[in-house]
């Protein structure tokens, strides 16, 4: 956010929390929507709209229960059907692979408790979250057991502490990264060979002005044995193209959004650290007004998150049921969802991932699956940012003139337009485009290039000028004296 719209939103949240009353409500009529630069909602043609449901039933092995995640892998679907303690494998068109429910450990057969999630390699070997069972299975595509992993021996464990996985994620060199409950020290990581190696990404501390005063007054002793400071858990997390690692977390002051504590969506590089691109007009948040009152009410959590081949990434938002689009700038795509009972609407989504451009959302409450395509005008979004990032800028500004034409308040089409012609160095035109969304930081670009080509171009005239205003003076003076009939004297 720019530094004023930061400081009117907090005062507005100060108000809020005074008074009883709505200011901007995030309950959208709208089923896709965008928001523009002064932060208000503006209704969009539909990016993604609803395909096929799935339900236990329809498979013919009864309802799901308590289902906790979706995993995709090529053209093979894996639902944590976690209350029925296992998982179902189906295929593209919805119909039913197999049902997994016991693996093979040293000949024996051992079944599931509780498994919260799941990940399928490209050698098709899977990686099972048996969460109370306390250990990560993984097993190749006969189910039998390749690896098994345990609680860590490892001084951060304490004795007492159980080891539950909740979430795992494996990149292309056999890393396991892992989200366990009870441990805020970030994401476990494993090597290739089981053992466990490092935690990785841990929030920052945070830490109130009244923890500080007391720290400070305490003695040595006392600090000592004061419990740490620990940091916020994780959410989610899942491998993008590039094996980094792009992760959610749902625990977080609101007032931290807007004074830039607070990052629900991260991308992580092999040290942990934060390289999320944040050049949107606010940052990757979810919701930027939101009620106060009622069942629905607060920021966004995001639940889980996917990200595509083309470096856009899709959040889950548990609160309002909706979808948030983000591009590899951190330029807000497109909303779409909500809650409600209809087809394309959600209870309590808890999953997302993705099959080509398709998005499967798992519903935990409506224990469903909902497949959601790619409409036309979605295409264009993805085909713009195609074009612009492998470099073709005048093919990239023709998908963001059509999209103009169905959506003439879609900022970021205008923007698109601006970088393709920067690119082709037509910095005049690039300006008007940058100036009309509001774009500053382009268009500050756009001048230096056009101020400078300026310059190139009219460096003859420049010189003649600044010659004539040095010789001017002179000329003057003897003018004068011509005049006056001095100089023939």
């Amino acid at each position: 956010m720019t530094k004023l719209k930061r400081i009117i939103t907090c005062i507005l949240l100060m108000a809020l929390t005074a008074v009883p009353v709505t200011v901007a409500s995030a309950n959208s009529s709208f089923y896709t929507y965008n928001y523009d630069f002064y932060d208000v909602q503006m209704e969009s043609p539909d990016a993604y709209t609803p395909e096929a449901l799935l339900l236990g039933s329809s498979l013919g092995i009864g309802d799901f229960k308590d289902p906790g995640a979706v995993f995709v892998r090529g053209n093979t679907i894996y639902i944590v059907d976690s209350g029925n303690n296992r998982i179902v494998e189906v295929d593209s068109n919805f119909n039913l692979i197999r049902v997994i429910d016991k693996v093979t450990i040293d000949g024996a057969e051992s079944t599931f408790l509780n498994p919260k999630d799941i990940f399928v390699n490209e050698a098709n070997e899977l990686f099972i979250c048996d969460s109370d069972n306390y250990r990560v299975l993984h097993v190749d595509y006969d189910l039998k057991l390749i690896k098994m992993y345990t609680k860590p021996e490892d001084d951060t464990f304490s004795a007492e502490q159980n080891f539950i996985p909740l979430k795992c994620a494996v990149d292309n060199t056999g890393r396991l990264y892992l989200l366990a409950a009870n441990v805020n020290k970030g994401f476990l990581e494993f090597d290739k060979s089981g053992n466990f190696s490092q935690y990785i990404g841990a929030n920052k501390v945070k830490v109130s002005l009244f923890e500080v005063i007391q720290k400070r007054l305490m003695t040595k002793a006392q600090r000592a044995r004061m419990e740490l400071f620990v940091p916020t858990e994780y959410s989610n997390l899942c491998i993008d193209i590039d094996n980094f690692i792009y992760s959610t977390t749902t625990t977080f002051d609101a007032g931290d959004l807007f004074n830039g504590l607070a990052a629900p969506i991260r991308r992580l590089n092999s040290l942990g650290e934060d390289i999320l691109i944040r050049n949107g007009y606010e940052p990757p948040i979810g919701e930027l007004w939101w009620d106060t009152g009622g069942d629905v009410s607060g920021p966004s959590r995001f639940e889980d998150i996917t990200a595509m081949d083309n470096d856009t990434y899709y959040a889950l938002d548990r609160i309002r049921g909706r979808v948030f689009s983000y591009d590899f700038q951190g330029n807000l795509l497109y909303v779409f969802g909500g809650l409600g009972n209809k087809f394309g609407y959600f209870q309590y989504p808890v999953s997302i991932d993705h099959m080509g451009t398709d998005l499967l959302i798992l519903d935990n409450r409506a224990a469903s699956l909902t497949r959601m395509t790619l409409t036309e005008y979605g295409s264009l979004i993805n085909s713009g940012l195609k074009e612009y990032k492998e470099g073709r800028y005048e093919e990239s500004a023709d998908y963001w003139r059509q999209l103009i034409q169905m959506n003439g308040n879609y900022d970021l089409a205008y923007i698109g337009i601006g970088r393709a012609l920067l690119r082709q160095e037509r910095f005049g035109e690039a300006m008007e485009y940058f100036k009309a969304k509001k774009d500053f930081d382009n268009y500050s670009k756009a001048f230096a290039e056009y101020r400078k080509e300026w310059v190139e171009a009219n460096v003859g005239y420049l010189v003649a000028g600044i010659l004539a205003l040095l010789l001017l003076p002179k000329l003057i003076r003897f003018i004068k004296k011509v005049v006056k009939g001095e100089v023939f004297k």
